[in-house]
């Protein structure tokens, strides 16, 4: 039997709406998730870097003192920053 033409209207419809959702609102979902996780696994990034640093620190100064510990993780900011600073871009 042949399809009636509101049936095929309906169909073109129906695929044309699939369409539009699938170029906007899939992608935008899909963006969506991607950018929380991202920021999720920033967070435990920064938060283990921070205890990381604070474990050291503690390390340090069980070895050297307190006082020297600072100046030991100071010198250590110094030289990074220092590392950065000589490889930044001379644009603009």
């Amino acid at each position: 039997m042949k399809e009636s033409q509101a049936a095929r209207f309906a169909d073109l419809m129906e695929g044309i709406a699939e369409k539009a959702r699938a170029l906007t609102v899939d992608r935008l979902a899909r963006a969506v998730t991607l950018t929380a996780l991202g920021l999720g696994a920033a967070v435990l990034a920064v938060a283990a870097l921070f205890f990381l640093f604070v474990a050291l620190f503690r390390l340090l100064a069980i070895g050297v003192g307190a006082t020297a510990a600072y100046a030991v993780l100071g010198g250590l900011c110094l030289a990074a920053g220092w590392m950065v600073w000589r490889r930044r871009s001379h644009h603009g």
